[in-house]
């Protein structure tokens, strides 16, 4: 499997941060690891063995990268000054890492223009991993979102304000007009959740955006696991075979 390391300082977080490609050329996927993670877990945990047959033939390139979680999600300071530093970390996703990925992917396929980027993730990444779809649909068009928790109280209980409630899609898009042209975005891409309902997994607030998305007319795939699947990565390779060709 081919594989590009690189780092560089980033001016939305005032520090360096890591990023490794696996795969030479196809679609690009953005990977957010679980709570407190780094860019390697997707080595180090084996994920890279789940998406190989898609990596190897070409189909996606996976772009891994660090989270800010430490410092945010699963920090006790103020909230306030959390939930601005996660803002911080969403923009250098938005304004550095994605910049990267579409000229990396141009480069390596041939292509030109911008395309658009699925987003993966498991636990927490998964969390941040559908928020960046239904955030920025410019800019993402799939996502495949195993065991996340999609409102805001798991980072910022009892705590709510604008910074909040925009990274907490159960709120926002509950909030959303019937009539927003985002649903039609959201349409025109690929977007699955998945969650088992065993040991260590919180399902509540995925039945509850299944909810929302029903509603609202929105066509993302939820699929809802037994009572044996347990939040573990052995569960999240399975789900990664079924689901990574409902969203390349």
């Amino acid at each position: 499997m081919q594989t590009h390391y690189t780092k560089w300082y980033s001016p939305s977080l005032n520090r360096d941060m890591e990023v490794k490609v696996y795969g030479h050329a196809g679609r690009p996927v953005l990977f957010i690891p679980c709570q407190d993670g780094r860019f390697y877990d997707f080595e180090n945990y084996k994920m890279t063995d789940a998406w190989s047959p898609w990596i190897e033939n070409g189909q996606c390139m996976v772009f891994a990268i660090d989270t800010m979680d430490l410092e945010t999600y699963s920090a006790k300071n103020d909230a306030y000054w959390r939930i601005r530093r996660h803002e911080q970390w969403i923009s250098y996703i938005t304004s550095e890492v994605v910049p990267f990925i579409r000229k990396y992917t141009c480069e390596k396929n041939g292509w030109e223009g911008e395309p658009r980027i699925v987003s993966f993730g498991c636990s927490l990444g998964a969390t941040h991993a559908a928020n960046l779809f239904f955030r920025f649909p410019d800019m993402f068009d799939g996502t495949l979102a195993l065991s996340g928790i999609f409102t805001s109280e798991y980072g910022f209980p009892g705590y709510m304000d604008d910074e909040v409630y925009k990274n907490s899609p159960v709120h926002y898009l509950g909030g959303l007009p019937d009539d927003h042209p985002y649903i039609a975005k959201y349409n025109s891409g690929k977007g699955v959740i998945v969650v088992g309902q065993g040991p260590w997994e919180i399902p509540d607030s995925t039945f509850a955006l299944r909810d929302i998305c029903a509603r609202k007319g929105i066509n993302v795939r939820f699929d809802i696991w037994g009572h044996d699947v347990e939040h573990h990565w052995n569960w999240w390779y399975k789900q990664v075979a079924v689901h990574v060709p409902n969203i390349l």
